[in-house]
């Protein structure tokens, strides 16, 4: 099967869209699927109002609308509602082409936190455009079960994996990066873009002892790096150089209130790193199991500083464990899966009309 996966999210943004879709076309390949991108760096571009890192792209519905003649792709996912979504939407609607969604990042709240846009409004424009699709897909149960109260229809679960060889435990030594050494301990990390709806602050403003290490860059960060000038801000940092700033630290925090799931929880979790996160979708889901009991690899609450201080205590090794639970192989799968549902709901629709 030939996908064609049209988003608005990628390189050189780096986030958890794009290092997802980036997994899932890796792992298709072994599962006998090719899986090909329709993104910004196709068209030409502006940079986005207040977020000038992201680029937004410059097409139409009947650019799209020839792209998919000629490619002739078996099927389209339609990963954000940027753009490239929004276009390529309506050019499979207009073709009568068969297409899903998903749901990857909380528009309506970024938004909000931004300009004075109603989150109802921004919902209802969602709603509108993701119930146009056979399916769409998002992370976690209590995703799923918000926007189906919010009235979104034929929602389909497609998870998130980890990157188990790559984020794992390293001593010290292993650990070659010198602005990771000698840091006073604990070190309380985290890794994101440094932007307002991430809600840092929260994590900056803690009374904690040690280290505070950012890693990751965004409109924010000149900001915050003047008000909390105490904490380390590393910039940007991907592959084996973000692994390697997991294995330095001694708990992972993740200040969020908006991420749909969040990859750099089992990041964190596969380097060996506890969590300390609010009690809210995505850290709920991913790590919420495991919140009570001797295996406990988090701390939830709405004391951010009483949990990072209390995720001190937990095991390193349950992190680990725990993490690898979670494949990229099977979450591919689970795309595919829902792929193969979507034609069959379709097929299943047209002949009882028939």
């Amino acid at each position: 099967m030939r996908i064609l996966i049209a988003t608005d999210a990628w390189h050189p943004q780096v986030n958890g869209v794009v290092r997802s879709l980036e997994h899932t076309a890796r792992e298709a390949t072994q599962l006998g699927a090719t899986i090909e991108f329709l993104t910004p760096k196709e068209f030409r571009t502006l940079p986005m109002p207040t977020y000038p890192e992201i680029r937004l792209a410059l097409t139409t519905s009947r650019m799209i609308a020839r792209r998919l003649r000629q490619q002739a792709p078996d099927f389209v996912h339609i990963a954000t509602e940027g753009p490239i979504g929004i276009m390529t939407r309506g050019a499979c609607l207009a073709q009568g082409r068969i297409f899903t969604t998903s749901y990857h990042t909380r528009f309506p709240e970024y938004l909000a936190a931004r300009a004075p846009v109603p989150q109802r409004l921004s919902y209802a424009w969602l709603r509108r455009f993701h119930n146009a699709a056979a399916g769409m897909m998002v992370s976690t149960d209590t995703l799923e079960t918000e926007l189906r109260g919010r009235g979104f229809r034929n929602i389909m679960r497609w998870s998130r994996g980890v990157h188990a060889d790559l984020f794992r435990p390293r001593t010290m030594d292993e650990i070659t990066d010198p602005a990771l050494h000698d840091l006073p301990r604990p070190v309380f990390l985290y890794v994101g873009r440094v932007s307002v709806e991430k809600n840092i602050e929260a994590f900056l403003a803690l009374d904690l002892p040690g280290t505070k290490l950012i890693v990751g860059e965004g409109p924010a960060r000149g900001e915050l790096q003047a008000r909390y000038p105490a904490a380390r801000f590393l910039g940007l940092r991907e592959g084996e150089s973000l692994a390697q700033a997991y294995s330095a630290a001694d708990v992972f925090v993740f200040p969020s209130l908006t991420d749909t799931f969040g990859i750099v929880l089992l990041e964190a979790l596969a380097s060996g790193l506890p969590v300390a996160a609010f009690p809210v979708t995505g850290p709920v889901d991913v790590i919420g199991p495991t919140a009570e009991g001797a295996d406990r690899v988090g701390v939830l609450s709405n004391d951010l500083r009483a949990a990072a201080l209390e995720a001190l205590t937990l095991d390193r090794d349950a992190a680990r464990q725990f993490a690898l639970r979670h494949s990229w192989r099977a979450c591919t799968e689970q795309f595919l899966a829902n792929i193969s549902e979507a034609q069959s709901r379709v097929q299943r629709l047209a002949a009882a009309v028939g």
